[in-house]
């Protein structure tokens, strides 16, 4: 299985993508991907042109636009999101963590 890239927006501490690439995943955020002040639709789509799985604080926002591309036929412009991790706000050793783990799982 191929590992599963992040992507993490701007409610997400900007050294979680540091730390998971420190600990060998593939991540990126969104200071480093040049999209601060995107819309929470364009994050969603540069990520799933990436391959990326967007990981976000913003729980309610997040679910109603997964709903919405589900109501499309799983499809948004032509594509499926590769994932969206959404998390009530932990502290950065426990995002981390459990963010390890699912990467671990899912290799």
């Amino acid at each position: 299985m191929t590992q599963v890239g992040f992507f993490t927006d701007e409610d997400v501490y900007g050294a979680v993508a540091v730390a998971l690439r420190n600990s060998g995943c593939d991540a990126v955020s969104t200071p480093e991907a040049g999209r601060l002040g995107g819309s929470d639709e364009s994050q969603l789509q540069w990520a799933s042109e990436k391959g990326r799985a967007l990981v976000t604080f913003n729980v309610a926002h997040f679910a109603n636009l997964h709903s919405e591309w589900m109501e499309k036929g799983q499809q948004h412009a032509g594509m499926q999101h590769a994932g969206i991790i959404v998390s009530a706000q932990r502290p950065i050793g426990e995002l981390l963590r459990r963010l390890l783990h699912l990467a671990g799982s899912l290799d």
